[in-house]
């Protein structure tokens, strides 16, 4: 029998062997099993910071668990996209004995890692290998942050799929789990390898270009080789649709074809960046130094507008990740280690209809017209970036201060108000004065503002039935992020699995 105890305080220099002790202490006798469950800390009082645990234990050995039921006759399945949500729906489809046919615009990881440090070096940019297009999505060049606010029954089986291809076991249990960048691009080709060898196949440098259907249900998806122009079609039983929410063309191309999709709601923003110890500081007082680097969330209603923070990443870098030439686009990555000299954040401002219209891709074209206007302010790829004491009082800074720019493209002082709506840049003059008041220090006169944050979440949304399916064409199945149903790698990767899951229960019986 596991039993389990909670609330568990050891002092942050003690060793979790600790648990291992407590747990015997409580049976008495030896353990054959233990899992800790859960972590946290508690820095509530800086001069008292410890962390908590929850943990199992039995004197047994327990069950391995069951393999899952598998299809007899499967269904010919077109994954398309290999984000977290086309991913794992690709995986939990091999594991229910389908061979998914996965369709990807961009490279394999080993390649994409290539072509984007050739981009981060030289400015030159491949539309379709990029950090939003490629084997893992835009979560592949992030911080592989695994928090989420949703509730969803597959989370934990996200975590447990993570550890079992090669991602840190702490994963499972961090209240605020990460696997780093660098671990990730290893856990994704372990995943790539389990699926082939299980009969899925991958296709790379394919771009979805059309479909066919018959009496309503799609019946073929054709897709187009980014290299050679060379056009192949795919006969499919159903087709996922997991593009990712930076796939302008393609959501472009379904509506052009009678997809039923809405518009959504996004907010915009920039990076703020601030040394990496000053955050430690403000969070854990002197204690910093003996615990991981510091994070925080924060959001502020001081203004008619709300703004927050948004993947936040400690000891991490700016990265360039635009995916059209002419635009400039920033997001945030740090390695499993978390440790480098700063810490960034995205910092963005919810975004209205009014803001940017009606139409199904005014938002989307929004987005585009600032990345371009950045682009223009940098002259370039490189971005356009403001000290925040100078983004605060009206002043184009000229020189750095303590904090300096990791963005690897290069960068340009300019002012973000010529870049940024001035709905967006009056809501951050007003919201990282009264963020400072609880995280000291947040707006440190030296802390850096990048820009343009503007991929935090799709523009549109692709219908969706209680089935899973598009409500104006069987067979096809949106997914994930860029279809509006999700938000950041655990979420998305349990869409995927809930899609997988759908695709299961239709055909189980046929």
């Amino acid at each position: 029998m596991i039993q389990r105890l909670d609330n568990i305080k050891l002092n942050i220099t003690e060793s979790e062997d600790s648990l291992v002790k407590i747990a015997q202490k409580r049976l008495k006798r030896g353990i054959k099993y233990f899992k800790i469950l859960k972590k946290s800390l508690d820095a509530r009082d800086k001069n008292n910071i410890f962390w908590v645990y929850s943990i199992a234990f039995s004197d047994e050995n327990q069950e391995e668990i069951k393999p899952l039921e598998r299809l007899a006759n499967p269904p010919k399945v077109a994954v398309i996209g290999t984000g977290p949500a086309g991913l794992f729906c690709a995986l939990r489809l091999v594991e229910r004995g389908v061979r998914p046919i996965i369709i990807e615009r961009g490279e394999s990881v080993e390649n994409r890692r290539k072509t984007i440090d050739f981009f981060f070096k030289n400015g030159v940019l491949d539309e379709n290998s990029n950090v939003q297009f490629g084997e893992g999505g835009a979560g592949t060049f992030s911080d592989g942050k695994l928090n989420t606010q949703t509730r969803d029954g597959f989370n934990k089986n996200v975590l447990e799929t993570f550890k079992k291809f090669g991602a840190p076991e702490e994963i499972t249990y961090l209240n605020k789990p990460h696997i780093g960048s660098d671990k990730l691009f290893y856990v994704l080709q372990n995943i790539r390898k389990y699926i082939e060898d299980h009969g899925g196949k991958y296709h790379f440098h394919q771009i979805f270009t059309r479909f066919e259907h018959k009496n309503g249900r799609i019946c073929t998806v054709f897709h187009r080789n980014s290299h050679t122009g060379e056009e192949a079609a795919t006969p499919v039983d159903c087709a996922v649709v997991a593009i990712g929410h930076s796939a302008r063309d393609t959501f472009k191309m379904l509506a052009s074809n009678g997809v039923a999709m809405e518009p959504r709601d996004f907010a915009v923003g920039v990076r703020i960046e601030h040394l990496a110890n000053t955050i430690g500081f403000a969070q854990y007082g002197k204690s910093y130094k003996l615990l991981p680097t510091a994070d925080y969330k924060l959001i502020s209603h001081a203004h008619e507008r709300t703004v927050f923070t948004f993947c936040m990443c400690p000891g991490g870098v700016v990265i360039p990740a635009a995916s059209e030439n002419s635009g400039v686009v920033t997001n945030g990555m740090s390695f499993y280690a978390r440790d480098g000299v700063n810490s960034n954040s995205a910092l963005m401002v919810q975004m209205k209809r009014e803001d940017f219209g009606e139409g199904l891709f005014d938002g989307m074209e929004f987005q585009r017209e600032i990345e371009r206007r950045a682009y223009r302010a940098g002259g370039g790829f490189k971005a356009p970036v403001q000290l925040c004491k100078d983004f605060l009082t009206g002043r184009t800074s000229s020189a750095f201060g303590e904090v300096k720019p990791t963005y690897a493209a290069g960068t340009a002082f300019a002012p973000l108000e010529a870049v940024l709506p001035k709905i967006t840049t009056d809501a951050l003059k007003v919201a990282i004065p009264d963020m400072d008041k609880r995280l000291k220090g947040f707006a440190d006169p030296d802390a850096l503002l990048t820009g343009v944050e503007s991929r935090f979440s799709s523009p549109v949304r692709i219908l969706r039935g209680e089935d899973g399916e598009s409500i104006s064409l069987k067979g096809l199945y949106p997914c994930g992020e860029g279809s509006g149903y999700s938000g950041g790698i655990t979420s998305s990767a349990a869409d995927g699995l809930k899609i997988a899951e759908i695709i299961f229960e239709k055909y189980k019986n046929h």
